[in-house]
Order: C-alpha cells, then structure tokens, then sequence
C-alpha cells in the first residue's frame, strides 16, 4: 500500500512540475510576443529607449538588402528620419526556445517612405533573444522582404 501511495505522489509530482514548466513557458512566449507587439509600435513612434532597452549591445541587424547594422546603427536610422513609419504591424509570431534563447519569427505589415520613396509593404523576420540578467535581450535581427504580387 506504502508502495502505490508513494507511487502516485511521484505521478502527482512529475505531472505538477510538467504543468508548472508549460505554465511559465507560456508566459515567457507572451513576454516576448509583446517586445515584438511593441517593438513595431515604437518603430512609429520612433521610441529610442525602447530599443535602447531590449536591443543587446552586441546586437546586429541583417535588413532586407543583405546590409549589417550594430545596435547603435540601428538606433540612428530610427532616428534620423530617413525612414519615416506611419503604420506597423508585427503578427503571425512564433516563439521556440532553447533554453536561455529563444528565436521569435512573425511578419511585419507596414507602411513607410524611405529616403522620399515609398517603400511600404510586408517582410518576414527573425529576432534571436538571450536572456541576460534576468531579461530578454535581442542578440540578431534578420529581415526578409516579401514580394509584391
């Protein structure tokens, strides 16, 4: 009898620490849908301690055309009103992780002029986090145009 109890108890326990590692990772995968949410939102508002915030100082930017950009690249052209973003939308995201990373991918539907010329439409991209002193950190974007039909 000893031995079905303490069988059971294991049974409760394992499912109990299953049900609390889907719990939190679910809540880390919201945690990072919103960066991304806000991240499209202050690309508008051209909200530079936002990116100052969750960019990592390593960070690096692969844009559309195959160019790298370092984290304060990145935050200058956010600022110099080369680029001008009146509407974005970041959606269709998905989060997988790997322990302290994790690789969130989604596409961005926005509308912009960029140097005068309108260059609004979609893109797919990937933004790779770490979790770094307790927060997530973008380490690398990489941005994919989608092509007009």
């Amino acid at each position: 009898m000893k031995r079905i109890a303490f069988a059971v108890c294991v049974v409760v326990l394992v499912f109990g620490v299953g049900i609390l590692a889907q719990t939190q990772t679910a809540s880390v995968e919201q945690e990072l849908i919103k960066i991304e949410t806000s991240w499209a939102e202050a690309v508008v508002k051209k909200d530079i301690a936002f990116f100052d915030q969750i960019l990592a100082d390593d960070y690096t930017y692969t844009d559309s055309g195959g160019n790298l950009n370092t984290k304060a690249q990145y935050i200058a052209s956010v600022k110099s009103g080369e680029s001008v973003v009146t509407s974005a939308v970041n959606d269709e995201i998905r989060v997988r992780f790997y322990g302290d990373a994790a690789v969130v991918t989604g596409r961005w539907t926005g509308k912009e002029t960029l140097k005068g010329k309108d260059n609004s439409g979609q893109s797919r991209w990937t933004d790779t986090f770490i979790k770094r002193d307790g927060r997530w950190l973008c380490v690398a974007t990489h941005d994919s145009r989608i092509a007009q039909k």
